[in-house]
């Protein structure tokens, strides 16, 4: 009796997951999450910052972030893993170091979510990268600029409690 009984679970279970499975297809909900019109497949995104002066700058986000590279080759590459992003730091080939000289604005800015804006500040200050100017308030929480050895923006950004 309990086998008949288990099997009877198993088969209501499975149609349950197919009619689930029909009703998220045809309300597109998978098709617009999935890759399914992606003419390639990516497993990964990192998010990689160049520069020439490598060692000062994989030096700062080691103490930034409090944490070694999760590899590294020395003069090369670093990579640190952080929550739901890799942040990669590479030295570019001599042949290309114009490419990625400073420039006057640069256009992207790493925004880091902390859970207080002060705390990190203060962490910042402390290893001699104080943020300039002064926390802004957004509608969506408080924020405060702040830049790397490289002159990269960081924005540190504390969410709104609600």
């Amino acid at each position: 009796m309990q086998d008949d009984l288990f099997l009877s679970l198993v088969q209501c279970l499975k149609i349950t997951i197919t009619l689930l499975w029909r009703n998220i297809w045809k309300n597109n909900i998978l098709q617009e999450r999935c890759l399914v019109n992606m003419s390639f497949q990516y497993t990964d995104v990192i998010v990689t910052i160049a520069s020439l002066n490598f060692d000062i700058l994989v030096r700062f986000y080691t103490d930034f972030l409090e944490q070694n590279p999760a590899s590294l080759i020395p003069n090369i590459y670093a990579e640190f893993h952080l929550v739901s992003l890799r942040l990669g730091i590479f030295k570019p080939k001599n042949s290309h170091a114009s490419e990625f000289e400073a420039n006057a604005k640069n256009k992207i800015s790493l925004c880091l979510e902390v859970s207080n804006l002060e705390d990190a500040i203060a962490h910042l200050t402390a290893l001699g990268y104080a943020p300039p100017g002064n926390i802004s308030i957004a509608s969506h929480g408080r924020e405060i600029y702040a830049y790397d050895p490289d002159g990269n923006r960081l924005i540190l950004h504390q969410a709104q409690s609600y």
